[in-house]
């Protein structure tokens, strides 16, 4: 069959714009609880919670279908609001959207679900999420990323517009465009969470879910590049200027998930192709688990689908190898890490690495 680059490009765009109807919900939506929780009790620096709690609240978060969580967990931490510990928990014990195939609600696998394994993978999840989470604390790791809403509210008074153009486009054109657009597909991504869409709209969703993806590329684009007041977006006790820099964070999202989507399908799906994956999935047992959590840390949730699909479709296939690349995975909320934090997103993803290869040999030693 002939590979068709543009009709790939244009899946990738809708994929990552799906993406971006809920991320815009996780980030927007924490923006104004944050915005609210500082106009009441004028505390930005206030924590999730005690510390002591953030690889039990991270791991269960994580726990949550689909990567929402993840990209939330993301925001938190770039703002200190989180413990590392916390995060990595939630990296840890998520599934990204392997869980909607193993619970028979995936747009991208027409396979049926296999609810006991989601519920054997979820639970080895927390597990190691909760005990790594809390070693991580305890062994007092820390970053040094920067607290981006702190930043964000000190010298914001600025209104020099160095590009008028961009400013337009930024304040006004982009931003508003980009709000209409996930105010449309807001039902949609709500829907998604149990496998369901709006079937009237379908053919417009996609091209709005294309247009969104293109339009936050633009946007993070300009912003990063041409746009010169960065940070300069009024008084940050504004509701407007609030929404403007969860904006930000929205197109940055799904600008990296349309990036690693992009590259992590073409690798998936092109370059080795579906007979090579499936001879790689039938070999050892050993192996098997060895690719498993290799082909799932790769960031986004490509990996985790096709493994996911791997194990419901092909005979034996071992839960260990599946339990493996659940806790590599890290979902799309990589995506923004390791756009704010290269060193963090590194290491997130190699300990998801080695933890998931000991406790899927784990697993196989228990019979799994």
């Amino acid at each position: 069959m002939e590979f068709d680059f543009w009709l790939f490009v244009l899946d990738n765009l809708e994929a990552a714009g799906a993406i971006g109807g809920y991320v815009s919900l996780s980030i927007i939506g924490f923006a104004l609880i944050s915005f609210a929780t500082t106009k009441r009790h004028n505390n930005m620096e206030s924590q999730l919670g005690p510390k002591w709690i953030h690889p039990i609240v991270g791991s269960f978060l994580g726990a949550i279908p689909g990567c929402g969580a993840t990209i939330v967990v993301a925001s938190l931490y770039k703002n200190k609001k989180i413990s590392f510990g916390g995060l990595l928990a939630t990296f840890i014990s998520t599934l990204g959207e392997g869980s909607f195939v193993l619970l028979g609600a995936s747009n991208e696998a027409d396979v049926a679900g296999n609810l006991k394994a989601y519920a054997i993978i979820t639970i080895f999840g927390l597990i190691a999420g909760v005990v790594l989470g809390y070693l991580s604390d305890i062994f007092g790791f820390r970053t040094n990323s920067e607290n981006n809403q702190k930043k964000h509210n000190e010298g914001q008074i600025i209104q020099i517009k160095q590009n008028a153009l961009a400013g337009i486009f930024i304040e006004k054109l982009g931003f508003y465009a980009i709000i209409a657009m996930a105010i449309f597909l807001a039902p949609g991504s709500i829907m998604a969470l149990w496998g369901g869409e709006i079937d009237a709209i379908s053919s417009l969703t996609y091209w709005v879910s294309v247009a969104l993806t293109a339009t936050c590329i633009i946007f993070y684009c300009v912003n990063r590049f041409i746009y010169e007041c960065h940070n300069c977006y009024g008084n940050s006790v504004a509701i407007r200027s609030t929404i403007l820099y969860a904006i930000l964070d929205v197109a940055m999202v799904v600008t990296y998930v349309f990036i690693g989507l992009f590259f992590a399908n073409y690798i998936i799906d092109v370059l080795v192709g579906a007979e090579t994956f499936d001879v790689w999935m039938t070999s050892s047992v050993y192996v098997v688990i060895l690719l498993a959590a290799l082909i799932g840390v790769t960031p986004g949730c490509g990996g985790m689908i096709a493994v996911a699909v791997a194990f419901i479709t092909i005979p034996n296939f071992p839960m260990a190898a599946l339990i493996a690349a659940a806790i590599a995975t890290s979902g799309d909320g990589l995506f923004p890490l390791i756009a704010e934090n290269r060193k963090d997103g590194l290491i997130v993803s190699v300990l998801g690495l080695v933890v998931a290869l000991v406790v899927g040999y784990i697993a196989l030693a228990l019979g799994f």
